[in-house]
């Protein structure tokens, strides 16, 4: 897959650009806070209908502004598709080839990237959200029906959690199992898409871990939970454990078990990468983690990702820099840095200089 045209407006600090993109190596340069990776985001976004770095997409909007405008034109193994996101502060609408689309799973997935910054040290580092978010962001870009069933299992979730709220004790539990029966069912299918990408996850990055350290470690994946094998019996279980926790989660006002609690292991050389690695070994294993979801969208969707290396050279020593250029070369990359000449060591790149969010032609 190929994004040729990226258009923004007003975007972040963008008021109108465009950008066109190689196939090979893009590199966006400029100072410190011009907006390299502000452009890099909306890239994401339209491949995952989200962003990384925050919450609400109100803040998308340029300051001063009501709405914002994102769109890209990407050639692929089907053919040309253009995705467009409008940005309201209050809402948002999708568009797929020119047509409204009103289900995130029908927006997600139509391009696909993979996103890595110094910030990604949170998937080694901090609690689980990160890493369900990770495989949540990732698998829901090869997956609608996982897009769609963790979407409705979130829907259901607050319900019950709302539920949990009341203080009538036996109009609750009256209705509790109801509500457990269709969360279960859900679950269950999120649990069975989980355990396979990390199946295939697994031995990539643990492949990716050991080209970056010339074999020095040994990286580790493994899912943080016992489940059944069969969709059903994963169901069943999981409704056996909501209602064995129901007196608890009643008294604490939210659901304590299920796949939201879930949480990946990550360990280097068999020790607990959370609790054990240095700065530095979390960013190889970050980076492992990203060089194997790019894999997983070669071998899934049939055609590599856009990868999105964010301010990720300065981080990493010049064999780590090397290794990667290596790895990245055959697949169309969006690199932001501050110096160019420092991280490419002559490496042929389409170079894209931005400056207070414009294009420095």
């Amino acid at each position: 897959m190929v994004i040729e045209k990226l258009t923004l407006h007003n975007f972040r600090n963008y008021e109108d650009e465009t950008f066109a993109f190689d196939a090979g190596l893009n590199v966006l340069t400029g100072r410190n806070a011009q907006g390299k990776t502000n452009c890099a985001e909306a890239v994401f976004y339209l491949c995952t209908g989200a962003s990384l770095r925050i919450r609400h997409d109100r803040q998308l909007i340029r300051r001063g502004e009501t709405s914002a405008r994102i769109s890209a034109r990407a050639q692929t193994r089907f053919g040309s598709v253009t995705l467009e996101a409008a940005i309201f502060e209050n809402k948002r609408e999708l568009f797929v080839n020119g047509n409204k689309v009103t289900r995130a799973a029908d927006f997600v997935g139509n391009m696909n990237s993979v996103f890595f910054s110094p910030g990604e040290l949170r998937l080694i580092q901090d609690g689980p959200d990160e890493r369900r978010r990770f495989l949540n962001l990732s698998i829901s870009q090869t997956s609608r029906e996982y897009c769609t069933a963790l979407t409705r299992y979130q829907r259901i979730l607050d319900q019950r959690n709302n539920l949990l709220k009341e203080r009538d004790f036996s109009m609750v539990a009256e209705t509790l199992p109801v509500w457990d029966e269709q969360l279960a069912a859900y679950a269950a299918r999120i649990v069975r898409h989980r355990r396979g990408y990390l199946a295939r996850l697994s031995p990539l990055a643990r492949d990716a871990h050991a080209f970056l350290t010339d074999g020095a470690e040994e990286l580790r994946l493994e899912m943080d939970g016992t489940y059944p094998e069969d969709e059903d019996e994963i169901a069943r279980k999981l409704v056996r454990e909501f209602a064995s926790a129901r007196e608890r989660d009643m008294r604490l006002g939210f659901t304590s078990v299920g796949p939201h609690r879930d949480d990946i292991k990550i360990s280097i050389d068999g020790a607990d990468a959370r609790g054990y690695c240095s700065q530095g070994q979390a960013r190889t294993a970050a980076l492992s983690l990203k060089l194997a979801e790019t894999e997983i969208f070669r071998e899934l969707a049939g055609e590599a990702p856009v990868l999105i290396l964010d301010d990720v050279m300065s981080e990493l020593d010049l064999p780590r820099r090397k290794k990667l250029l290596e790895r990245v070369r055959d697949i169309q990359c969006i690199l932001t840095c501050t110096h160019a000449e420092r991280v490419l060591y002559g490496a042929e790149c389409n170079k894209i200089r931005i400056r207070e969010g414009k294009i420095v032609r």
